[in-house]
């Protein structure tokens, strides 16, 4: 399928196989007008029972023999951190569009290889974050462009639980992209920007792991446009997991586990008034098919990226995070690499 063709159904790749791997292909079963084709492993061993339990098509036992697949317009990149850059070069390369899991890449230098590959090639690429895609997330931008609650000026966020893991598991070690920040912190951070603009200067600090990656982080953000950020991340601590954005008359809150809730509140205040309602928004599914619906629309519209998950703010938000991990000492093998 060339970009901007009509055809009945968007067809997807999936490279990899693991957890969310298999979250997005069962979120793909309940998408309109999408259709998981293939997926790949590097053994066919991963790859078989996989296509074989979601229904598709073909199987493949390498990467590249995905990348070249013919009759996949789209691939979901679902492999670690550390191996995002390297996988949608190949895609890339291989003719198809492709939707990156987060974090985008290890870092900002990583991104803007990807990001330019695509423009070069015109091929969609977008940041899989998928909370920008959920219903709940679409109301609240919604209700703050109305200027119900007056110009946002504040955002709060956190997103926060506890890592009862072995000192071996992923989200620990540090050759797999492990720590706090990159698996967690990106939520908050992606949140703040999407609601208050760019950021112009960030302030972080953090606990860090005996493997040298962080266990908890803090950060402040000041945001070109006005306005300021606090958000944190935590693998040491359930915290409350919400989102709040505040205005001049009032603030919208999104509620417990905001990546993926249903429920948001909007209070206004006025003087001595207080008003407060409270909507329920059910997500699809597991929510992730509300990103592949957005991903089809955009290859119809023959477009390379989203409005709503821009190629330039993927790259300053990759900037931001690796301003927070100078402060706080959280340094990757990819940070070394030519």
């Amino acid at each position: 399928m060339t970009q901007g063709a009509t055809t009945p159904f968007i067809r997807w790749g999936i490279l990899g196989t693991g957890k969310i791997a298999r979250a997005f292909a069962a979120a793909l079963q309940i998408t309109p007008d999408a259709k998981l084709v293939a997926v790949a492993s590097r053994s066919m061993e991963s790859a078989a029972p996989f296509a074989q339990e979601f229904g598709a098509e073909r199987a493949h036992g390498s990467y590249q023999a995905l990348a070249d697949d013919p009759e996949v317009d789209v691939i979901y990149i679902a492999t670690p951190h550390p191996m995002h850059h390297e996988n949608a070069l190949l895609c890339l390369h291989g003719g198809k569009a492709v939707l990156v899991e987060k974090s985008f890449t290890m870092n900002r230098r990583q991104a803007e290889e990807v990001i330019a590959l695509a423009r070069s090639k015109k091929l969609f690429v977008m940041e899989a974050m998928w909370t920008r895609f959920i219903p709940a997330m679409v109301e609240a931008r919604r209700i703050i462009e109305s200027g119900e609650i007056g110009v946002p000026a504040n955002v709060s966020a956190d997103f926060g639980f506890t890592a009862n893991f072995g000192p071996e598991h992923r989200v620990f070690n540090p050759v797999l992209g492990g720590g706090a920040l990159l698996d967690l912190g990106i939520y908050p951070l992606s949140m703040a920007a999407y609601f208050l603009g760019p950021v112009a200067a960030v302030q972080a600090q953090a606990e860090m792991t005996a493997s040298g990656v962080d266990m908890q982080t803090v950060f402040t953000l000041k945001h070109e446009q006005g306005g300021v950020s606090t958000c944190s991340c935590s693998l040491r601590s359930r915290s409350p997991t919400e989102l709040v954005i505040s205005g001049s008359k009032g603030y919208v809150r999104l509620h417990d586990r905001f990546h993926n809730t249903s429920t948001l509140s909007v209070v206004l205040v006025d003087g001595s008034s207080r008003s407060e309602r409270t909507l329920q928004l059910p997500i699809a599914g597991n929510g992730y098919t509300h990103e592949a619906q957005e991903v089809g629309r955009c290859l119809r519209a023959g477009l390379i990226e989203s409005p709503v998950m821009s190629h330039d703010e993927t790259l300053a938000i990759m900037g931001t995070l690796d301003e927070i991990r100078r402060q706080i000492g959280l340094v990757y093998s990819a940070d070394s690499a030519n």
